[in-house]
């Protein structure tokens, strides 16, 4: 029983890493699509830089996940937060008051919980040694 266990935790730590090196992949394939869509179009826009810094979030998301064996919980928050601050820019035009309020309030509820988990982190850090 022991030994079924080992090679199912084996089998899903590279499943596991397959996975992420899959989407680090793909993040990659994105990001040069949209690179080539810019070059093409001869135009950058502000949601276009935007897009390309949540690719960039990814794979630095990836990276340390690779690196560390650990997933920071406040990479995953600031993605969505340049993700609804996009969203807000790109539909800006179509947005009503209250739905902006209500983006603009959840992007200041992700921010805050950022600064919560810091300041949690700071003030009473990690045992690194379990």
């Amino acid at each position: 029983m022991h030994r079924v266990k080992a090679v199912g935790y084996k089998a899903l730590v590279i499943v596991e890493g397959l996975g992420l090196i899959l989407v680090a992949f793909l993040t990659t394939i994105a990001m040069g699509h949209e690179i080539w869509l810019m070059i093409k179009n001869t135009h950058i826009t502000l949601t276009d830089l935007l897009l390309l810094f949540i690719y960039l979030e990814v794979l630095t998301m990836v990276g340390l996940y690779l690196k560390s064996g650990k997933l920071p919980v406040r990479m995953p928050l600031y993605i969505v937060i340049v993700a609804m601050a996009r969203y807000m820019i790109l539909d800006m035009k179509n947005l009503d008051t209250l739905r902006m309020l209500g983006l603009s309030g959840a992007i200041l509820i992700i921010a805050l919980a950022v600064f919560v988990i810091r300041y949690g982190h700071t003030k009473y850090p990690y045992d690194y040694d379990d």
